[in-house]
């Protein structure tokens, strides 16, 4: 049987670059090499894409890669093909079957690169344009699931240009919404980058200001008093399935990026010791989230548990971490499907997805060549 030729995409001009590279290694050492030849693709801070064996550690170690030949995804579906871009004309095309790509955070998760996936009429696992960018921007993501009847956090938005010439008058309404303390965060943004919990109104404006260094948008939320993290992993395209729970206790005041993985204190309890009927009620509401915004392949759905039972959708991650440690692939082996075959599952969905667009019509055929009339 002919395999696969899976490109693993990591690395890209994300706050994220380095967790991405730590997910992409995780990935290309679980894929089963009798069913898959790998083609790993670094993208560096600076945007320039390179394909070779040790690209995840030139990445990482910083190597200097500008006299490495440098090659490109073309947007054009009748190559399907990375592209040696080196030379004065383009040459040494190297076909790949799926694209797996492992960028989180911006150009990689908001839609941007799977633009580029449509284009070059390349399979490629995750959701697609829409899904990816209204998953990505939690203010957009917040108002499509309200809408839809499912519980989120009130929160406040505006754009930082805003900010500057109104900034009494917004704090003035987060005090009086929201109160203290509130979260605030850079919508585009993942791994916790550029999120700050404020207490005061001091806080709250340097908060303000860390968030616009990530974003023309800011969101500020109203905090959730002593909630329980739970995470769900959610996986397929028109019927997807929902795992085990999991529970992520910080070893910070919040769930921030040292706590995911810089100093290793925080704890996952998988699965979260929840009432079974508490656990459906989540289970339900993550796969009517991963609908509502056009999910397809995997997202992680993120809540916040109060003692309760009252919970709150926190976000979705339609690229979650696959880092050794990573909540995504760990929800699944606890239900019972393990990596190397999340893996699997994920290629198969995206070649799954790529042939029903295939079968759509593209184009239309006029009664009359009215374009040719003079």
């Amino acid at each position: 049987m002919t395999k696969l030729k899976i490109g693993v995409l990591f690395g890209g001009r994300s706050a994220e670059h380095e967790v991405s590279l730590v997910s992409a290694a995780s990935v290309i050492n679980a894929l089963d090499k009798s069913k898959y030849d790998v083609v790993p693709i670094g993208i560096s801070k600076t945007g320039r894409w390179l394909s070779a064996v040790n690209a995840i550690q030139l990445l990482k170690d910083r190597s200097p890669i500008e006299q490495l030949p440098e090659h490109v995804l073309l947007p054009d579906p009748r190559k399907q093909s990375l592209v040696n871009i080196s030379g004065a004309f383009p040459q040494n095309a190297q076909k790949v079957d799926v694209i797996f790509p492992v960028i989180h955070g911006t150009f990689g998760e908001d839609g941007t690169i799977q633009g580029l996936f449509e284009l070059a009429d390349i399979p490629y696992v995750g959701a697609g344009v829409l899904g990816s960018a209204v998953g990505m921007d939690k203010v957009v993501a917040k108002q499509l699931l309200e809408h839809a009847g499912i519980p989120v956090t009130k929160g406040i938005s505006f754009l930082s240009s805003q900010f500057e010439s109104r900034s009494r008058q917004l704090i003035a309404e987060i005090e009086r919404k929201l109160k203290y303390p509130c979260f605030v965060k850079p919508p585009n943004q993942g791994s916790s980058v550029g999120i700050s919990k404020a207490h005061d109104r001091t806080e709250l404006i340097a908060a303000i200001r860390l968030a616009a260094e990530y974003d023309r948008k800011v969101l500020v939320e109203k905090a959730v008093k002593q909630p329980r993290e739970i995470e769900l992993s959610v996986m397929g395209n028109d019927e997807p399935i929902v795992s085990l729970p999991g529970e992520i206790v910080p070893s910070n005041e919040f769930y921030d990026y040292d706590a995911k993985y810089v100093d290793g204190k925080s704890a996952a309890h998988i699965p979260a010791k929840l009432p079974k009927a508490l656990i459906k009620k989540l289970q339900d509401c993550a796969l009517k989230a991963y609908g509502v915004l056009d999910c397809a392949g995997m997202a992680r759905v993120d809540f916040l548990v109060q003692k309760d039972g009252t919970y709150f959708l926190n976000e979705i991650n339609t690229l979650p971490g696959f880092t050794s440690i990573s909540m995504y692939p760990k929800m699944w082996e606890a239900s019972g499907v393990p990596y190397s075959e999340v893996l699997d599952r994920l290629i198969g969905f995206a070649v799954e997805r790529h042939e029903q667009k295939k079968r759509l019509k593209t184009f239309y055929t006029p009664t009359t060549d009215w374009y040719k009339q003079p």
